[in-house]
This record gives structure tokens, C-alpha cells and sequence, in this order.
């Protein structure tokens, strides 16, 4: 008898935590413009759930696994001219059932969003007509942003940076090596370059990273010639910035060598909430390494035909002048002034020209691979802005970048757009 009241009460407290378990769905929203329709479901969890549609006709349907309603569900009026009816069953004890039909068949997408301190999980499907088109425009020529580079020398002024064995200053070879750099890529009409530092005078490290951000750089490349404890130490080194720290130990030497000069810093979103502000700075510092890495790797690949490379790889490190967010940088070691025979090459002119064409041909090499601005040609097709959308769902929606679009139609880093603006697309 007593088994049996344990397994009556175990039942009992089983159903509860399975009821108490399940996910409710609090409501949903429609959202349309000219080319998507977006229904957003509130729900107290991520549910586990299917789409699927059928035909003949059209429907789209969602099953909810342990889900349950909250209230009724009710199509929003005017919500979207796709949308004939939606209707609601329960599928089972604990499951729901959703069904729209449609007017005809659509491509759904969808995605889940965590809950956060101010809303709830949400399950959101985009429905995209398989029928929409986009309208090409035939082959063109336009006049499209060039492509700027911000040429930073390391060190200036009190800041001499490292010290050859012969007196030879850093601050001054690296100097030479990124006015020539600027020249020749000034040479190029799809190409913009600038000195971030104009003479021997000090930078502080966050000011290097303003001065770019402020000329709308999409490139910073900063050049410089340091030292090792051992004067065998040689060859050159391509960098980009690494949060989790340096990826050898030369590598967390120079980081943090480079590092004491300016420790302070950090960009400032203190008018967005802490989880948005650290996706926004995750989004943009991913996006801004991932072309930092490119370009990197062209640039070595290119010192690696002049002379010896210190490493076969693109190394990371937590440089301080590498660390803003929206503009992919590189820092570039052209060598190690603390090698006597290094001193001497740094030196030359006809060296320092050697070393500046290594860099400008791997930027162009990326540039040419990734830009639109190197295309005197291109395919183009356009957009009409509905409300709705964004500039990154128009970019995802063409497969084209953010950089690439924004470039085709000159738009700023505030990424302001209106609706009805006609937007071209490089396809």
C-alpha cells in the first residue's frame, strides 16, 4: 500500500514540475514592409517548436512543444495582406498548434531571442514571398567612396619608442616608412591615405584611434620597429588585436610593451543599456577583426617576398592603438631595430620603400578582393526603404556587406535612412 501512495504522490509532483515547466505564449506581433512580413511570439521560455507549411492551400504552421496559451491569440488588424486568418488548437495535453493561412506560399525563416532584464524570450519567423524579385538595374559606372587608409607612426616626440644599437630612433624610421607608405597609396584613385602623425610630436594611443575614426578611415595600419631583449631577434610580424591576450610569448612582451605609453581609454556607451552595449561592441569589434585578419594576412604574405618574416602567421595581441571598435586595424612590426643588421635596412631609403610597397600591395590585394570601390564596373540593382527596415537586414536580404552598401550609396557612420529613399544595390 505504501508503493503505492509513493508512486500515486510521485505522479503527482511529476505532473506539477511538467505543468509548471511549460511555456507559455504571451502574444503576437506582425510587423510588414514592401518585402518581409515578421511575426515576433512573446513567450515565457525559448520554446522548443517546428515550422513547417502546406499548400493547396497555403498555410504556415508552428507547433509548440509543452507550450501553452496565455490568453487568445488574435490577428492584429491591417497586420499584413499575406495574412488571411490565424487560427490555435492544442495538440495533446501539454502541446500548441498555430496555423496562418496565407494567401500563398511564402519562405519562412526564424530565430529564437533570449530573455532579457527588460523583455521576454521571443520567437521571431520572417515570411518572404517566393515569388518577390529584385529589380536589376543594368551594368553602371559611379562614383563610389574611396577606400581611406589612416597611416599611423608609432611613438613622436617624448615618445622615442625603441633605440637601435647604433642611436637609431623608432619614432624616426617609422616615420619615413609611413610617409612613403601615404604616397604611393595616394597614387591609387580608388585610395585615400592620411598621417595620423604629421611630425615628431606624441599621440597618446586613444587620441590615434579618434583622429581615424573622425576622417571615416576603414583602415588603420600602425608602423613600428621594436626590440628584443636578444639582438638575434629579426624579421617582420603582422599583428591584430587579440581580447584574450597574445598568442605568443614575444607577442604579450610587445603587447604590453607597447601598452605602457597609454593604458587608458574605452569606448563610451553609457546611453545604452548593459546588454545592448555589449552586443553592439561585440558586433562591431567581431566584424572589425574579421577584416583586420584579412588584410593582415595579405600584408604578411607580401613582407614574406622582401625579406625574412619574424612569424609565418598573423599574430593577436591586446594592443591599445588596435582596440577601437569600428575601424579594422593592424599594427605592422617592420622590423627589430635591436638587430644591427636590421638598423642598417631601416635606414635605407630604398629599404623603407621596399617596406612601404609590401604594405600598400597587400592592402590593395585585400581591397581588390573585397571593396566595391576597386569595381569601375558593377551590377546594381535597387531598394525602396519601407518602414521596417534596416540596413543590415537590407544587406543580409541582397548578400551584400553593411561596408559594401553604405559605400555604394555614401551613407555615414550614423546609418541614418528614411523611408522611401531609393537605396543602390551592388550585387
Amino acid at each position: 500500500m505504501k508503493k503505492i501512495i509513493i508512486i500515486w504522490l510521485l505522479a503527482i509532483l511529476y505532473s506539477s514540475f511538467s505543468f509548471a515547466a511549460q511555456t507559455r505564449v504571451n502574444g503576437v506581433r506582425i510587423r510588414t514592409s514592401s518585402e518581409n512580413t515578421r511575426l515576433v511570439f512573446d513567450t515565457s521560455h525559448i520554446p522548443e517548436h517546428k515550422i513547417f507549411q502546406l499548400k493547396n492551400p497555403a498555410r504556415l504552421i508552428i507547433d509548440f512543444n509543452n507550450t501553452k496559451l496565455a490568453g487568445k491569440l488574435k490577428l492584429p488588424r491591417n497586420s499584413s495582406p499575406l495574412i488571411k486568418r490565424l487560427r490555435t488548437a492544442k495538440r495533446g495535453k501539454n502541446n500548441l498548434r498555430v496555423v496562418f493561412d496565407l494567401q500563398k506560399n511564402i519562405s519562412p525563416k526564424s530565430f529564437v531571442l533570449k530573455a532579457t532584464k527588460k523583455t521576454s524570450a521571443r520567437l521571431v519567423i520572417d515570411l518572404k514571398s517566393k515569388n518577390s524579385k529584385t529589380k536589376i538595374v543594368k551594368s553602371s559606372t559611379r562614383k563610389i567612396k574611396p577606400f581611406i587608409v589612416a597611416v599611423d607612426a608609432g611613438h613622436g616626440g617624448k615618445d622615442p619608442g625603441a633605440r637601435g644599437a647604433s642611436g637609431t630612433l623608432e619614432k624616426t624610421v617609422v616615420f619615413q616608412i609611413a610617409q612613403k607608405l601615404t604616397k604611393i597609396i595616394n597614387k591609387n584613385p580608388n585610395m585615400q591615405a592620411f598621417m595620423v602623425r604629421k611630425g615628431d610630436y606624441f599621440i597618446s594611443l586613444k587620441e590615434r584611434s579618434k583622429i581615424a575614426r573622425r576622417k571615416n578611415a576603414d583602415l588603420f595600419i600602425s608602423i613600428h620597429a621594436d626590440a628584443f631583449s636578444s639582438p638575434k631577434a629579426s624579421g617582420a610580424s603582422v599583428f591584430t588585436l587579440s581580447r584574450g591576450g597574445a598568442t605568443s610569448e614575444a607577442a604579450r612582451w610587445l603587447a604590453s610593451h607597447e601598452n605602457a605609453a597609454d593604458l587608458m581609454g574605452g569606448i563610451k556607451l553609457n546611453d545604452k543599456d548593459d546588454v545592448l552595449a555589449s552586443v553592439l561592441l561585440d558586433l562591431s569589434q567581431s566584424a572589425s577583426q574579421n577584416i583586420s585578419q584579412l588584410v593582415a594576412k595579405e600584408v604578411l604574405a607580401n613582407f614574406g617576398k622582401i625579406g625574412k618574416l619574424h612569424s609565418k602567421t598573423v599574430q593577436k595581441a591586446g594592443f591599445r592603438v588596435l582596440k577601437s571598435p569600428d575601424v579594422p586595424s593592424i599594427l605592422v612590426e617592420t622590423a627589430y631595430i635591436s638587430n644591427p643588421a636590421e638598423e642598417r635596412r631601416l635606414k635605407s631609403r630604398k629599404y623603407q620603400y621596399k617596406l612601404a610597397n609590401a604594405i600598400n600591395k597587400g592592402v590593395v590585394s585585400y581591397a581588390k578582393k573585397h571593396i566595391i570601390a576597386f569595381n569601375t564596373t558593377v551590377k546594381l540593382a535597387s531598394h525602396k526603404i519601407a518602414r521596417g527596415d534596416t540596413l543590415l537586414g537590407i544587406a543580409l536580404k541582397y548578400g551584400v556587406s553593411l561596408d559594401q552598401l553604405k559605400k555604394a550609396n555614401t551613407i555615414a557612420r550614423n546609418n541614418k535612412i528614411k523611408v522611401g529613399q531609393l537605396l543602390t544595390i551592388p550585387l
